[in-house]
């Protein structure tokens, strides 16, 4: 089984984000940068797929600039065994980076991708979704466990209601949760390695897809500050505040 996993670079979730003063984004210059969490555990599934004998291949994806390679070498650090560069300066949102992903995989013909639900940058929570689409893949979404069984994967999300158990056949894609699993830390050894692993580096522009951006950034503000809190002296008090202030009951 090939399994490929989509990484993306992303600002470190350690990092204070500070919007730019002409509200067209966020700072990310002299930011530190790290690949997104929730992509660090598909890397992380992937690699003890492979461990338990399921997989036999794993290959880190990423799209971007040439700093994203940076972001293809820790998944390379970590166990990947080969990566893959789409070069592309332009802005990326959910439905580029599914056709992006959808003609590369065409190419590739990976059985499995596994990737992060969503990106902490901008938490769309659709790239997966799309791809499925795109290619007529089975997909289990939020995973929080995922078993093999008779050559077929059964996954387990949370909803609501508790835990759904879902089973899909391959090829498929699979969108991980914070619970499926805790990544491993990159040794010093795999580091060195990771220099030596082949990432392979593709154009956009060779894979003909359309680029063209179906969502305007209007502005970007940070969140009003919230009011300080006030202590009440009794029940009816806040009962009194709570009907005739915040009107909420």
């Amino acid at each position: 089984m090939k399994v490929l996993v989509p990484v993306k670079r992303v600002v470190d979730y350690n990092v204070k984000v500070r919007v730019k003063q002409d509200q067209t984004g966020v700072e990310l210059e002299n930011v530190k940068m790290s690949m997104n969490p929730f992509d660090e555990i598909a890397v992380e599934e992937a690699l003890r797929l492979k461990e338990n004998n399921v997989a036999t291949e794993v290959i880190a994806i990423s799209i971007g600039s040439t700093q994203v390679q940076e972001t293809i070498r820790n998944a390379l650090a970590m166990g990947a065994d080969s990566g893959i560069y789409v070069n592309c300066e332009k802005r990326l949102e959910p439905l580029i980076v599914a056709k992006i992903l959808a003609s590369v995989i065409k190419k590739v013909n990976p059985d499995l991708v596994i990737m992060g639900k969503q990106a902490i940058d901008d938490d769309m929570n659709a790239t997966g979704q799309m791809l499925s689409g795109l290619l007529g893949w089975s997909q289990a979404t939020f995973a929080s466990k995922v078993e093999v069984v008779d050559k077929k994967l059964k996954v387990s999300r949370e909803i609501d209601d508790g835990i759904e158990h879902l089973e899909i056949t391959l090829p498929g894609i699979i969108t991980t949760d914070l619970r499926l699993n805790e990544p491993r830390y990159a040794s010093l050894p795999n580091i060195m390695k990771a220099k030596k692993k082949p990432i392979e580096e593709i154009n956009v522009d060779t894979l003909n897809v359309d680029l063209n951006q179906k969502l305007e950034i209007l502005k970007v503000e940070e969140p009003a500050k919230r009011d300080a809190g006030i202590i009440v002296k009794s029940v009816d008090e806040l009962i009194e505040k709570l009907k005739n202030e915040a009107k909420v009951i």
